[in-house]
Parts: C-alpha cells; sequence; structure tokens
C-alpha cells in the first residue's frame, strides 16, 4: 500500500511538474482584431482603424496582385538608425519612441542605400500584416499609366480621355487629356470632404459599398464642369478612378491588379502577394486607393521609384517619366509649389501649402521652402509649424511622396538615397500638424544618417 501510495504520489508531482511547464511555455492568444462595419471606413475610432486595416479582404471585395518565385533582397544594416532627436516647434526634442508615441504610428520603415536602417511595428501590427494604403494606391496607378504608355497601350498622355472612354461624351470630362487627369486639372468640380454626407467622395464610397459594377463611372459622368481643362488643380478621387478606366480600356482585358503583377509585383521580387480594393464583386480596381501590403513590400515600392522604374537592368518606364510625375510641369501653374490649396485654385484657405503635384504625387521643392513662412493660422498648423525657428527642412529638398489619409505614406528622397514607410491611425482623415511632424523627423532621421 505505501509503494502504490508513493507511485500514486510521484505521479501526482509529474502531472503537476508538466503543467507547470506548459502554462510557462503556453504563448498568450493575440486579441482578436476588433474590425468595422464596411460603412463605416472614414468614420472609425482608433478603437477599430488597425484590425480594419489590415483586414480589408475579409471586409471589401478585392483582387489579388500575385507574387513571383523570388523576393527581391532587403537586408538590415550593418548600422541601424537607434537614435534621431527632432523638434517640430524649436523647443521640445522628442526620439524615435516619442514619434511612434505622438503620431499614432503603426508601422515604421526607413531604408537607406537599400538596407533596413529602421523598422518598427505597433498596434498589433507584425512582418506579415497587409495595411490599406487608401491614396497611396493614387501614386501607383499613375505609375501603371506610364507603363501603358511604354508598353504603347496608351499612345501618349496627351490623348483625349475619350478615345479610351467614349461613353465620356457629352460630360465635363469630354476633351479633357489623359495628362490633366493625372493633374487632377479636368476642370470638373468635385467635393472630397470626408465628412460630408452629401459630398461627391462620400457618394462614391457609397457607390462601392452597392457593389454595382460601373457604379461610380456613373457619378462621374453626371459632374459639372467649373472651369475649361488644365487651370486649377482639384484634388479629387473620382479623378483617379477614371485612369483606371482608361488604363482598364487601354489593356483590352487584362486586368489592373494583374497588369501591377506581371509588370512590377512579380518582376520585382516582392515578398508577399498584394490585393487591391473592388468597385463590385469580380469588377474593376478602385484606382483611387486602398491596395493593401506588407511594410516591407511598400518600401520596395519606394526602392522601384527610386531606382527610376528599372527591374532586372530594364526601364518599365517611358524616359523622364520619374522626373515629369513627381515635379509640377512649368505649363502646370495650378500644381505648382505654394499655390495648390490657395486663392489661386479657388481654395481661400488661409495658408499657402508648399509641397506641389506631380501626376499624382506630392513634390518637395528643390531649394528652402519658403511656403513655411506663410503658416500664421494655429488652427490649421498647430503652435509647432508656425514657429519660425524650424521651417526649413533642407534634408528633403527635391524629395517625393506618395500620401494617404489617416496617416499613410511613401517618401522618397533622392538626394539621400531614402525611402521612408509610415502607417497610422489618425484620428481623423488629416492632420495637418502630425503631417508637418512627420517632415521634421524625416529631416532629422536624414541628417542622422548622413
Amino acid at each position: 500500500m505505501k509503494k502504490i501510495l508513493l507511485l500514486s504520489i510521484l505521479a501526482a508531482l509529474a502531472l503537476t511538474l508538466i503543467m507547470l511547464i506548459t502554462a510557462g511555455c503556453k504563448k498568450e492568444e493575440p486579441e482578436s482584431d476588433k474590425i468595422g462595419a464596411p460603412e463605416d471606413l472614414l468614420t472609425l475610432t482608433p478603437e477599430y482603424q488597425p484590425g480594419t486595416y489590415r483586414n480589408f479582404d475579409k471586409i471589401y471585395n478585392t483582387r489579388t496582385i500575385r507574387k513571383g518565385t523570388t523576393t527581391y533582397p532587403l537586408p538590415n544594416a550593418s548600422q541601424p538608425l537607434t537614435s534621431v532627436k527632432y523638434s517640430p516647434d524649436g523647443v521640445n526634442t522628442y526620439d524615435i519612441d516619442d514619434f511612434v508615441e505622438r503620431n499614432q504610428v503603426a508601422g515604421l520603415l526607413i531604408i537607406k542605400n537599400g538596407q533596413i536602417v529602421l523598422e518598427k511595428y505597433a498596434q498589433g501590427n507584425t512582418p506579415s500584416s497587409k495595411w490599406t494604403s487608401f491614396s497611396v494606391a493614387k501614386s501607383i496607378t499613375s505609375t501603371l499609366i506610364g507603363m501603358a504608355v511604354k508598353d504603347g497601350k496608351i499612345s501618349s498622355l496627351n490623348d483625349n480621355i475619350l478615345q479610351y472612354l467614349p461613353e465620356m461624351v457629352g460630360t465635363a470630362y469630354d476633351g479633357v487629356t489623359v495628362r490633366q487627369l493625372l493633374q487632377m486639372s479636368s476642370g470638373a468640380g468635385w467635393n472630397e470632404d470626408y465628412a460630408d454626407p452629401s459630398s461627391d467622395l462620400v457618394k462614391m464610397f457609397q457607390a462601392l459599398l452597392s457593389g454595382e459594377a460601373g457604379g461610380i463611372l456613373e457619378i462621374m459622368k453626371n459632374l459639372p464642369r467649373v472651369v475649361e481643362p488644365g487651370n486649377i488643380f482639384i484634388y479629387s478621387t473620382g479623378e483617379t478612378c477614371l485612369e483606371g478606366e482608361v488604363l482598364r480600356a487601354a489593356l483590352g482585358g487584362e486586368t489592373l491588379s494583374d497588369y501591377f503583377s506581371r509588370k512590377i509585383w512579380a518582376n520585382m521580387g516582392m515578398e508577399s502577394d498584394a490585393y487591391w480594393l473592388l468597385e463590385s464583386p469580380g469588377g474593376q480596381e478602385f484606382a483611387g486607393g486602398n491596395i493593401s501590403m506588407t511594410l516591407r513590400d511598400y518600401g520596395r515600392m519606394g526602392l522601384f521609384m527610386l531606382n527610376n522604374g528599372v527591374v532586372n537592368g530594364q526601364s518599365l518606364l517611358p524616359a523622364n517619366w520619374i522626373q515629369d510625375a513627381t515635379r509640377p510641369a512649368a505649363d502646370s501653374p495650378q500644381c505648382g509649389y505654394g499655390v495648390l490649396y490657395s486663392e489661386a485654385n479657388g481654395a481661400a484657405y488661409p495658408y499657402n501649402y508648399p509641397l506641389g503635384y506631380g501626376y499624382n504625387w506630392w513634390s518637395f521643392p528643390e531649394s528652402s521652402w519658403g511656403a513655411w513662412d506663410y503658416l500664421e493660422d494655429v488652427t490649421w498648423w498647430g503652435e509647432d509649424a508656425i514657429n519660425p525657428t524650424n521651417k526649413r527642412l533642407t534634408n528633403l529638398e527635391g524629395s517625393y511622396e506618395a500620401e494617404g489619409i489617416f496617416g499613410q505614406f511613401i517618401h522618397i528622397n533622392p538626394a539621400q538615397n531614402i525611402v521612408t514607410v509610415l502607417w497610422s491611425t489618425w484620428s481623423s482623415s488629416w492632420i495637418d500638424p502630425k503631417e508637418f511632424e512627420f517632415y521634421c523627423f524625416m529631416d532629422a532621421a536624414a541628417e542622422a544618417l548622413k
């Protein structure tokens, strides 16, 4: 009996030990993503933004952008960027962790000379997370149009879009060129207000939610013409959707996603499949936004631009395309530096916005940013941005970027050979002081990397 009792005690002790070891090794299951309702995308609270932004394919209709069999290497630099000190207001100094916390950063990647010098994930993201791009996709759409010109599928940017979309005859887009679409200078009226339920942008989003093929095109057909084409800049997501329709017609049956995969995604060696929001089940890509990809693949897309569109020794874009696409044209003063949201474009905002506009790319001046000197209204830019002690940000001269609402960026700095990717969950669609703080951070990072 004593022997049986002893064996029972030993067995119990062994079982207890196993349970303790198992409990100690057990990985805590991550909290399930909180995914917002499809109709709430433009008004999500911070609680629902991360889960929604990385699960677009579970909420909306999407099409896969297939990766290839090889992967473009992104090695870690031998000397990572561990310290950045920046000061938006010229008084308070912040570091990398401060930047992440102050700006609701969900992902941050800096690539210098083709190597990763800084990579951070937050808000539940990991290297395998695929985060939606919002309007960053506009810059990709224009790049695909550039490739279609190189391939002879679009004969010229000066083509009348009726050449590709004859159904637009008699509309505000009758007589508009492909180039004017890329510059958002068609002359058609458009209201991009994300908070106004009667705005053109919200009507377009409602058409997308309905899942009806051609719904967005019908909205574009009914827009008024407010000025003659080529005279003023009016930011319009609908305009980029028309670019997608032109591209769809030019490709003659190949989808935008498949063309993107064939020309860049698989060809260059992205590490993961991406996916693109669709207007309807199995329908047209929403060319105005929402391609989802990993943080590093965002970075590779930036490197494609930094490398002048050359993949495996082959140039995929027309000569001078990068220069033309990422700078305001001399013959398009409405897209110039400091005028985009000014009275010159009928905006009558109380400040000048320093950046210019190319072909769906935002452009930084190549000399000192004098336009910051006109930022005098605190209600727009905050106390930090109007302080006169820190406005030049000379390390960003000649840079250009793709921008998406709620704080999504691919920033390309050719002079410093740097690509920066930022994912954010801003509390509203655009926060000017956070935009300015991002630029201050990047200016300081570029200085630290010299």
